[in-house]
């Protein structure tokens, strides 16, 4: 990710209307919206400029709406109401600076999304994960362990400082979305790993994990880590960074962890976003009842 993420310097985009993305851009980085967030949203802004190639003022409904169906063809429902959100909030910040006078995007083009439940990695599996960790690197290990005992978001793990743990007391301090620093914990496993690393990470580096030209790691390679573990363990299917996350908000909620800690600890600012896990728990308790009580 270029470091200035938040500035378009995409020369086939009109200079004027190049203008315009920047600000709206550095509006989202003001309002403390992620890297990642802001990164994505420059992406397909860009490409929607792009495509367009007039002016704000000539753009119609209809411009809008043909472009989002052509750009919808062969995506989920969860993609295009994202593309839809992204283009949504471009457009009114335009209204509201007065480079549009019309609202060009309808409510109703989005498509209903079906609710889903979190995937979660069972005993067994996340067993088999652990085991196949043991042989990675003590970099991969570690980052694996922090996943399953913190519930953290992948960029959370990426953006650790050496100076934001508290080994003694097993405790992180990680910045989430809307740079909202809490602090999470961590197990004795991942302090005992976090020793072992420490003694060998490089002096004056803050950035916890690194590559070998000791740069920080990107989420690309974060989650290509927890794929190729999934792999070599064998999964019928592939896990991401948040599988870990939601197993631990699971495992929480089945141990009879408070809603509202579950929902500190993973960082949520809506405690309906925590209130999905049980969901998954009642799925898990009818398929159980099911298997042994018919």
């Amino acid at each position: 990710m270029n470091v200035n993420y938040w500035i378009s310097e995409d020369t086939r985009i009109k200079e004027d209307l190049r203008k315009v993305l920047n600000e709206f851009l550095y509006s989202m980085k003001l309002s403390c919206k992620g890297a990642s967030t802001i990164y994505y949203y420059r992406l397909k802004l860009e490409k929607f400029l792009r495509d367009f190639g007039k002016s704000l003022s000539e753009l119609t409904i209809d411009d809008v709406h043909t472009w989002l169906k052509e750009n919808a063809r062969g995506k989920k429902e969860g993609t295009i109401n994202l593309i839809m959100s992204i283009i949504s909030s471009f457009l009114i910040f335009c209204r509201e600076e007065e480079y549009v006078n019309q609202v060009l995007v309808k409510r109703r083009w989005r498509p209903k999304k079906p609710q889903t439940t979190p995937r979660c990695l069972n005993y067994n599996e996340l067993a088999k994960i652990k085991m196949v960790a043991e042989k990675s690197s003590l970099r991969n290990r570690l980052i694996i362990e922090l996943l399953i005992s913190t519930g953290c978001r992948c960029g959370e793990i990426r953006g650790l400082n050496v100076q934001d743990l508290d080994l003694k007391n097993r405790i992180a301090i990680v910045t989430g979305k809307g740079e909202k620093v809490r602090h999470v914990f961590f197990s004795e496993v991942c302090a005992h790993l976090l020793h072992k690393y420490l003694a060998v990470h490089p002096m004056g580096i803050s950035a916890l994990f690194i590559n070998h030209q000791k740069k920080r790691l990107t989420l690309c390679t974060i989650q290509n880590i927890t794929k190729k573990l999934g792999e070599d363990a064998e999964l019928d299917h592939r896990i991401s960074p948040h599988w870990f996350r939601h197993t631990y908000a699971t495992n929480l909620l089945s141990k009879g962890a408070d809603i509202n800690y579950i929902s500190e600890m993973l960082g949520h600012t809506n405690l309906k976003t925590t209130k999905i896990y049980t969901k998954v728990l009642l799925e898990d308790l009818i398929r159980s009842y099911r298997m042994y009580a018919g």
